[in-house]
């Protein structure tokens, strides 16, 4: 009864999305104030019967109600309840839902905290997203129903959760990396709404721009917590591997963070309002591009669940629509939209313009990398692989050449600016970052000029961050009242902006300074890595709630005082017989020690081990954690919640009437 339930709660839920998606655009066009009226209960009735439906699906993996078929097949009755419930989402259909719930989740959040817009658009951004809301509730209902049923043959148990999915990161990394995913479907809908409006000017820049920091720090997060997952759990000591799946996340965080700076701009002095547009067209599209690679069965990957060619082609036309309609209202819209505000070469607005470039064109090189494959594959030209070594040689040298532009950015002014301000307050920071980089690779034995450069590159963003807040707090009476009168959106970039720093320092010093050693270790043996004592201790049977395992103990100690102790696992899952490897680290803010076991070699009880020291690789993730802080402390500026204009009524805004 209740997959019933749930299947009736998400048929009504597409009812109203199709109502949300034309009856307020109908009375934005006619000027109907009580069409327009109906939408903010329309996408808060959504989020009711989607999160309805969500919930079902969630009681019948909890209640093991192995005659849903997709319970069937993601789930067991040994499976730890933690493990249930994220198994909602652990397969094609779960995760789709969940989609759909996350996209009527934002819709929901437009409508209830933007009694500040104009009732006019806020018609026609809510009618945006239930369109949006349309395609993929129609999706699930007619391709991937998530409550189907296996009736008659309901099996006594499931088949299980894919082994390396019972883990507590798929309890937290799709949500938050769909939130940012489809956070971005805000920034386009205000995108079309400006198109449908004929204004593109400063106001919808300033209503989308928080929105927009949101999704992309839920995504920053979303994408962090990805890399650390894939760290930890799959036995390699990777971070990153230009997996088509995860450039596919990557893909629009680049276009987002190009979008934000842009609506910087466009918000503050009416600048690239058409690119800035854009630019929100281009991040969604990206992001429904993700979906398509990864639902469409074209990909084979860990975090590929499809392999419909049905449900594919239906993503695909979707996304054709999506973005095809859109490219063609702004090709018919943008070009009578210009902009007479000027500016000077050395200026804010020109590093802004050299920031947009080179995270597009970084977007497209990974695009390009990771579409190529498929591309010949289908047109018969053969098999073709695109891996690190490309993405590698063409998207580091762009981050570097964006750094120095990163520095002077919150010290330049808006509209013109002279080269000798900036030589006079920025040669002191530019001299010690070059003497930081010069030196602190020292501390190294092995002195490196790649980890040379990236500290200069960090330092130069951090000292050029202080001097800029220096600047503003000098004047002050005091130290605490020129701190807070600085704006909360400045924090935000300034937090940003120092994450950025540390995942460039992070990023270099683990991939030049990185200590692996893979090598045959029997009970009693021991190995030096980097000045640490590895000692294989003992060898020794473990059983789980749904898996024995073989545990391999380790004493770490340097200079003979015990650092850590480390416990590494292969694990044989008893539902399917599938064996996974579990590391075990000991992790500091400077260094990584990681441990993670092979394969039985001979009788002796040895095995095939695999030892990592990895310097500073935790800088890479708490750079993508200060960055997240910083696009939700934006959030708080107090600008965004100020009224900016009346709410719309019949027969106003008449000079709009051009939509």
């Amino acid at each position: 009864m209740i997959p019933e339930l749930g299947h009736f709660a998400l048929i009504l839920g597409f009812c109203l999305a199709c109502i949300l998606a034309v009856v307020p655009a109908w009375g934005a066009w006619r000027r109907n104030s009580r069409a327009m009226a109906l939408a903010p209960g329309l996408a808060v009735g959504l989020l009711v019967f989607v999160g309805i439906s969500f919930a079902c699906l969630c009681t019948a993996f909890l209640q093991d109600d192995f005659s849903v078929k997709v319970v069937a097949s993601n789930s067991n009755s040994l499976l730890p309840p933690m493990y249930k419930f994220s198994a909602v989402w652990g397969n094609h259909e779960g995760s789709l839902l969940l989609w759909a719930l996350i996209l009527s989740l934002w819709t929901c959040a437009v409508a209830v905290f933007s009694g500040q817009l104009p009732l006019l658009v806020l018609a026609r951004v809510l009618s945006v997203m239930g369109a949006v809301g349309v395609g993929f509730l129609s999706f699930l209902l007619l391709t991937s129903n998530p409550f189907a049923r296996l009736l008659p043959g309901t099996p006594a148990d499931g088949n299980d959760l894919n082994p390396l999915l019972q883990d507590p990161g798929l309890i937290i990394h799709p949500p938050l990396l769909y939130m940012g995913y489809v956070g971005f479907s805000v920034a386009f809908a205000f995108a079309i709404a400006a198109l449908l409006g004929g204004r593109l000017d400063a106001s919808w820049a300033r209503w989308s721009r928080p929105w927009t920091n949101v999704a992309w720090a839920f995504l920053s997060l979303g994408i962090m917590l990805g890399s650390w997952w894939a760290y930890y759990e799959l036995g390699w000591g990777g971070w990153w591997f230009w997996d088509p799946v995860e450039n596919a996340s990557f893909m629009p965080w680049l276009a987002g963070t190009a979008l934000l700076h842009s609506l910087a701009a466009t918000e503050k002095r009416g600048l690239f309002k058409s690119w800035t547009v854009l630019l929100a067209i281009f991040a969604f599209s990206l992001s429904l591009l993700g979906t398509f690679m990864v639902r469409s069965g074209v990909l084979t990957s860990v975090h590929a669940f499809a392999t419909d060619p049905a449900r594919g082609l239906f993503i695909l036309v979707f996304l054709a629509l999506v973005v095809g309609g859109s490219l063609t209202l702004y090709a018919l819209r943008a070009p009578a939209v210009t902009s007479r505000v000027s500016f000077e070469w050395i200026s804010r607005e020109s590093l802004i313009l050299c920031n947009n470039v080179v995270f597009l064109v970084a977007t497209i090189t990974v695009l390009f990398g990771t579409l190529f494959p498929l591309i010949m594959d289908a047109l018969g030209l053969g098999k073709y692989s695109v891996g690190p070594p490309y993405f590698n040689a063409v998207f580091v040298p762009l981050m570097a050449l964006l750094a120095p532009f990163m520095g002077l950015g919150p010290t330049a002014r808006w509209k013109k600016d002279s080269t000798r301000r900036w030589q006079s307050e920025l040669a002191v920071p530019a001299l010690v970052a070059v003497v930081c980089g010069l030196t602190l690779p020292l501390l190294n034995a092995d002195y490196n000029l790649w980890v040379a450069l990236a500290v200069t590159l960090s330092a130069w963003l951090v000292l050029g961050l202080l001097r800029d807040l220096w600047h503003r707090v000098r004047g002050a009476a005091s130290l605490g009242t020129g701190l807070r009168r600085i704006t909360p959106s400045y924090w935000g970039m300034f937090l940003a902006h120092l994450g950025f720093a540390a995942c460039v320092t992070g990023i270099v010093a683990t991939s030049q300074y990185n200590i692996e050693h893979d090598l045959k270790m029997s009970p009693g043996d021991t190995e030096i890595l980097a000045g640490y004592e590895f000692h294989f201790v003992e060898l020794a049977p473990v059983r789980g709630p749904n898996f024995v395992a073989d545990e391999a103990r380790f004493e770490i100690s340097r200079d003979g005082e015990l650092i850590a102790r480390l416990a590494p696992q292969k694990r044989r899952y008893l539902a399917t017989g599938q064996v996974m490897t579990e590391a075990d680290i000991d992790g500091r803010l400077f260094r990584d020690l990681y441990v993670a076991m092979g394969e039985p070699i001979g009788q002796d009880g040895a095995w095939a081990m695999r030892l990592h020291y990895k310097p500073m690789v935790r800088w890479m993730w708490l750079g993508a954690i200060l960055m997240a802080i910083g696009g939700f402390t934006t959030v708080a500026d107090k600008r965004y919640r100020r009224a900016r204009a009346p709410v719309a009524v019949p027969g106003a805004e008449g000079a709009a009437r051009g939509a």
